[in-house]
Order: structure tokens, then C-alpha cells, then sequence
């Protein structure tokens, strides 16, 4: 009776490590989100926001080079012309190979609602000031592409990938920034779909 129930549970131990292995290496999650009633296909151009999020210190870096080049690319399929002359979308993108926890505070105000005071009656208090903090985290390789109306300045599309690019892609950064780039259009409302 005691093997049978050592069998058992080494079994079922075995089957949980192999169904965590493979929740682990399920591959990115590449999710979209749009503004509803948008009809993309009625931009022709698009161009990029003059401070990209990859850029540092006031110069183009490397990575903010592989990224415009891959998401024109992505964008000319998508049936959208480049141009720096007024366009009709603007692309803005962002990368982030390390884990990060970021906290954001936003200050807000409340009323404290009055209290009973026998001598002056109920009476509203003054607005209390405060501050409320947001903690965002970040997952290793999370690459976002944001899509902009540019005469509405509003964004109409945005795109993200969890877990794509790994410290190891830096060693071939073009190649590895093609590729997620490319998942992450594939999203896109007016990209040209596989014939299946």
C-alpha cells in the first residue's frame, strides 16, 4: 500500500514539474489593443515622434536605429507610406530587456466629508491632497509599439510583447529585433494576413 501511494505521488509530481516546464517555455504572449471604430486604412503615411523612448541623452542609439528601420519595414506592409513631412500616424516604441518595478505617483485630491459637531451642525470638510502610487512591473523582453493619430495626437494602437527578447539576442540585435517586431505587427489591423 505504501510503494502503490509513493508511485502515485512521485507521478504526480513529475507530471507537475513538466506541465511548469512547459508553462515556461510557452513562448512570448504578443497582445494588441485599438481604439474601437478606427478605420486604419484611411492613413496613407506615417513617421516617427521626434523623442523615441530608446533614445538616450540627445542622440539615436543603435537600438532605436534597428527598431525604426524593422517597424518601417513592418509599416510599408501594412500599406502605409514613410515620410518626415506631416504624416498621418506617428510610431513611438520602447524596449526593456531587464526585469524593472516601476512606481508612478499621481496627485489627487478627496473630500473629507464634515462629521457632527453638536455646537456647528454637519459641514463638509475642506479637500484633502494626497498622493496615489502605481507600481508597474516590467517582464524580462517586453517590447511595446505604440500607433498615433497625429492631427488627433491620440493613440489608436498599441502593441506588446511579453517575454521576446532575452540579454542573449543582443549578440545579434537587428535580427532579434526583426523578428519581435514582426510578431507584434502581425497584429496589426490592416497587415496583411497568411492565406491558409
Amino acid at each position: 500500500m505504501l510503494n502503490i501511494n509513493r508511485k502515485r505521488i512521485t507521478a504526480l509530481f513529475s507530471a507537475a514539474i513538466l506541465l511548469t516546464l512547459a508553462a515556461c517555455s510557452s513562448g512570448p504572449q504578443v497582445r494588441s489593443d485599438s481604439v474601437l471604430g478606427t478605420n486604419f486604412s484611411s492613413y496613407k503615411t506615417f513617421g516617427f515622434i521626434d523623442q523615441l523612448a530608446t533614445d538616450k541623452a540627445g542622440y539615436t542609439t543603435i537600438v532605436t536605429q534597428n527598431f525604426k528601420a524593422a517597424i518601417s519595414n513592418e509599416m510599408k506592409k501594412a500599406g502605409y507610406q514613410y515620410t518626415e513631412q506631416n504624416p498621418d500616424l506617428l510610431v513611438n516604441f520602447n524596449s526593456n530587456i531587464q526585469h524593472r518595478t516601476e512606481v508612478r505617483s499621481t496627485p489627487s485630491a478627496s473630500f473629507n466629508y464634515g462629521y457632527y459637531n453638536y455646537r456647528r451642525g454637519v459641514y463638509a470638510g475642506f479637500p484633502i491632497y494626497t498622493t496615489e502610487v502605481d507600481t508597474i512591473n516590467y517582464k524580462v523582453g517586453t517590447v511595446n509599439i505604440d500607433i498615433i493619430d497625429a492631427k488627433q495626437k491620440q493613440l489608436i494602437w498599441e502593441g506588446i510583447s511579453e517575454g521576446t527578447l532575452k540579454k542573449s539576442d543582443l549578440q545579434h540585435p537587428q535580427q532579434a529585433v526583426n523578428k519581435v517586431v514582426n510578431l507584434i505587427m502581425q497584429q496589426y489591423p490592416t497587415y496583411p494576413q497568411p492565406v491558409k
